[in-house]
């Protein structure tokens, strides 16, 4: 008997998946537990149309990204902290400082996507990653100036 899956079920298939089973399991235990439906051809032709409009989102999502991330490659962060001899910091600038300073520009990134290897300690311009997507990176300008 065919089934779609609604759930995980260890050893049998993921959510979505449709697959072969037997007739007893689907009946006493998939369905039961609500961890699978039959696959009739509505059932089949409802997941492709779930399976079309997630495609759909995430794409939306990644082109999003893409966006943010021409804008964010055309600006320049500027930030002030105290420096002493030689443009060494007193301190450093870590990611949530940057972040912090892109919401006061009016853009909103989660400072964990701000992928920052080792926070800023000397003053000038810093090129900074940024993760926006999986497959989206964008480069940040970081100026620090000295207070």
């Amino acid at each position: 008997m065919k089934v779609i899956f609604l759930k995980d079920v260890k050893g049998q298939g993921k959510k979505g998946e449709v697959k072969e089973v037997s007739e007893g399991y689907a009946h006493n235990f998939l369905f039961k537990n609500g961890a699978a439906k039959p696959a009739t051809q509505g059932n089949v032709k409802t997941l492709e149309n779930q399976h079309a409009a997630e495609e759909k989102r995430k794409e939306e999502e990644k082109q999003e990204a893409i966006e943010a991330g021409k804008k964010l490659e055309e600006i320049t962060v500027q930030i002030k902290a105290k420096a002493g001899e030689g443009g060494r910091l007193f301190g450093a600038i870590t990611s949530k400082q940057i972040g912090e300073a892109l919401s006061k520009q009016g853009i909103k990134i989660d400072k964990r996507k701000i992928e920052l290897d080792e926070p800023i300690r000397a003053l000038g311009v810093t090129q900074v990653p940024v993760k926006l997507h999986k497959e989206v990176k964008a480069t940040l300008k970081v100026q620090v100036t000295e207070e």
